[in-house]
């Protein structure tokens, strides 16, 4: 008997936003599917409806794409993070591109040039200098595992399985973070399945070991955090210990205690068990220090083409007063800085704002100044009176974009130019759509940060109407 829920011939004609594939049925229907490539003709289960789209799981590749390749990491199709490793580069930049343009013309609505050729990344893997994995005492099996009569251990260290945020996908080789990461790693894990340390277990909230945190900088410095979930001082300096002895070179190793329901450690106390509490990295002359706090971008080579193109789109005559808005460490503010009057910089997080004004500090940037507190406050008008009219506003906002009360401020400023930078074109592009009667974009460009992943850098200028 037939499975009427399998459909044959479905053709993938393009990608979701969160780089899922999307097929075309042949009555016009769409369906999501996971790991297809536009160009494959597929057969596939369609399992069930959400809104006005199908979703479903491929079973078989009849006819593969031009676009497709073999992926290199082991975990794909499990793991959460490099969703277009399948996927030829230059065609993940095409479909990036698509997307963005995709954005601005069904959300903003507005009339735009046509975008610069998006700049890609030399590096298409290895790229990240910035990697979080999460413990787990029930990490995901695999089905040779799961048919296995034999004992297994659950322990692992990974990442989350695709869409499956308790679930944690164990890593043998991630190919997103250069040497050693690899081997901190999977050291760690072997040490502390050794020594019966005790992995978290998400649901219970019970355990030792709740995530790891290794940055590499350009400088090749390392840093290395730790969050316990538990208290308990003789297993954590056991492993802390073991880490200094095991790799000498590490430059900083940090822990803290969270007891949270999430892994965010803005609201923690950060102790340095060795080591400086922070590495560097160094831009053309510009000397920045990261703490564990510090938000930098994680594609260090890729961030500084970005900060070139965002002095490209200001055209600055060396009067303008600048405006940084979610400034972070300063990074932006530091690039700019010799190229105009004065440039403020503000940022919710005060370990960033103090560590922007130490960057700022031992890079004689004279006229940089930062403010620290929520920026939908702190933007008013007492702050435009402080620091004078901005000609300029430079914005990179997180992903979820600026709030609408930002927006009114910046629309009551009325700056001549507004640099917007946004790694998700869909909120970029709502925050457009607000701007659009006081602003026209006249310039864009995406700068790839993210290789073998459906996320972008998207640099967008607006010029006063």
């Amino acid at each position: 008997m037939k499975d009427k829920n399998i459909v044959y011939n479905i053709k993938i004609i393009d990608l979701g936003n969160k780089g899922d594939s999307i097929g075309e049925l042949k009555n016009g229907q769409k369906v999501l599917l996971k790991d297809g490539i536009p160009g494959d003709i597929v057969t596939a289960k369609i399992s069930k409806k959400n809104k006005s789209l199908f979703k479903g799981r491929i079973i078989k590749v009849s006819t593969p794409s031009p676009f497709r390749v073999n992926p290199k990491c082991q975990h794909f199709t499990l793991c959460g993070g490099c969703k277009l490793q399948n996927m030829d580069y230059n065609a993940q930049l095409k479909f990036k591109q698509k997307h963005i343009i995709d954005n601005l013309q069904r959300i903003a609505k507005i009339k735009f040039p046509k975008p610069d050729i998006i700049i890609p990344s030399k590096e298409e893997y290895f790229y990240r200098n910035k990697l979080e994995f999460s413990f787990s005492n029930k990490r995901w099996l695999t089905n040779y595992e799961i048919k296995s009569k034999s004992k297994i251990n659950r322990d692992g260290i990974g990442f989350h399985k695709s869409y499956s945020w308790d679930k944690i996908i164990d890593i043998n080789k991630c190919y997103l973070q250069q040497d050693p990461s690899n081997k901190i790693r999977n050291s760690i894990k072997n040490f502390s399945i050794s020594n019966k340390l005790e992995f978290f277990d998400k649901k219970n909230k019970t355990g030792l070991l709740r995530t790891l945190t290794i940055r590499i900088s350009n400088q090749k410095e390392i840093m290395i955090l730790i969050q316990f979930y538990d208290e308990n001082k003789n297993n954590r300096e056991k492993l802390l210990n073991y880490i200094i002895t095991e790799f000498p070179n590490i430059s900083s190793l940090n822990y803290c205690i969270n007891k949270k329901d999430n892994d965010t450690i803005y609201d923690q106390k950060i102790i340095c068990y060795y080591g400086n509490n922070y590495i560097t990295e160094k831009m053309n002359n510009l000397i920045f220090k990261i703490t564990p706090k510090s938000f930098f971008q994680t594609n260090s080579n890729q961030a500084l083409k970005l900060y070139n193109k965002i002095i490209d789109f200001a055209e600055f005559k060396g009067k303008e007063i600048v405006y940084d808005l979610y400034s972070g460490t300063g990074t932006i503010s530091q690039f700019v800085s010799k190229k105009c009057k004065k440039v403020i910089g503000i940022e919710s997080v005060s370990e960033s704002v103090n560590i922007a004004r130490y960057n700022a500090k031992i890079n004689n940037s004279k006229n940089t100044f930062f403010e620290v507190g929520d920026i939908k406050n702190v933007f008013n008008s007492y702050f435009i009176n402080k620091h004078g009219l901005a000609d300029i506003i430079i914005t990179d906002p997180p992903r979820n974009g600026m709030h609408p009360k930002v927006i009114k401020q910046i629309i009551q400023l009325l700056p001549n130019k507004i640099i917007y930078v946004s790694c998700n074109s869909s909120t970029q592009a709502r925050d457009i759509s607000l701007l659009k009667s006081k602003y026209k974009i006249t310039k864009i460009i995406a700068i790839d940060m993210f290789p073998q992943t459906n996320h972008i850098e998207n640099i967008v200028l607006l010029e006063k109407e």
